[in-house]
């Protein structure tokens, strides 16, 4: 699921000067630890300021996800960084954005950043899902459920990040919500519900406790209790899948994490 990062200095010098053209030149470049969906991805310095670039070999079955984040970028400007370039060459597909001065947030139950989080996932809730081929929540996990028709229960005119680990919220006055790899259309209490999950994973929330930070998004007062329990199952065996592929720790924490929110919405 994930991909070896690797650093600016080891492109291919033509990829480099490529993006050169829109940066002037970088005089220096750290590495992101955060993040799985891109093999480069690091703050490059430049003549005019701080520039953040992700990218991916455009042979890579993932491409696509690099693709969707830039088609999504000009709907979510006012919650993630904007876009301000791509260049694809040398067997390389890259993008530029605005560089976040933040810090991945902090999961913790007694953390300050969670009412920004949950200020940014209400934020994204008024956002009108974009007329974009975005992947249908019931296509998604429709693969996952106990009976075909439970999926049906996933569907909805939302626009959906379903994203939402650490890595990918980035703190400074406010919570900033990056890589839109996996956006989605789809019912919108499936985001909070992606959260509680996370917030167990990450930050060590009891499902009760992560389900109160759950709790404050309008979607989610409203979420049959039926769907929230096929959607929990559904994935906890996406989770499970995930982990027995990957064998990282991340993936069988979250794994674990699934599997217990499952058994609680059981309950």
């Amino acid at each position: 699921m994930s991909l070896p990062r690797m650093n600016w200095a080891d492109l291919p010098a033509a990829v480099r000067r490529a993006v050169e053209v829109h940066t002037g030149p970088v005089t220096a470049a750290s590495t992101a630890s955060g993040g799985f969906n891109s093999a480069i991805a690091a703050t490059l310095r430049t003549p005019s300021g701080l520039v953040f670039c992700k990218g991916i070999p455009v042979n890579h079955r993932q491409i696509v996800t690099q693709r969707r984040e830039r088609e999504i970028n000009p709907y979510v400007v006012d919650l993630s960084p904007r876009l301000l370039w791509h260049v694809e060459v040398d067997g390389w597909d890259l993008s530029g954005f605005d560089h976040v001065e933040g810090r991945h947030a902090d999961f913790r139950p007694d953390s300050d950043d969670l009412p920004l989080i949950v200020e940014c996932l209400r934020r994204l809730q008024r956002v009108e899902c974009p007329d974009l081929p975005l992947k249908q929540a019931e296509q998604r996990l429709g693969g996952y459920v106990d009976e075909p028709g439970e999926a049906e229960m996933f569907a909805g005119t939302a626009l959906l990040h379903t994203d939402w680990n650490s890595a990918n919220l980035l703190i400074s006055d406010r919570a900033h919500l990056v890589d839109w790899a996996w956006a989605t259309r789809g019912a919108a209490w499936l985001d909070p519900a992606g959260l509680v999950v996370w917030l167990m994973a990450e930050g060590g929330h009891s499902a009760a406790q992560a389900e109160a930070w759950a709790g404050q998004i309008p979607s989610w007062q409203v979420a049959p209790a039926g769907a929230v329990a096929a959607y929990a199952r559904a994935n906890a065996r996406l989770w499970a899948e995930i982990a027995q592929a990957s064998g990282d720790e991340w993936t069988s924490r979250t794994a674990s994490a699934a599997s217990a929110w499952a058994l609680y919405r059981r309950a």
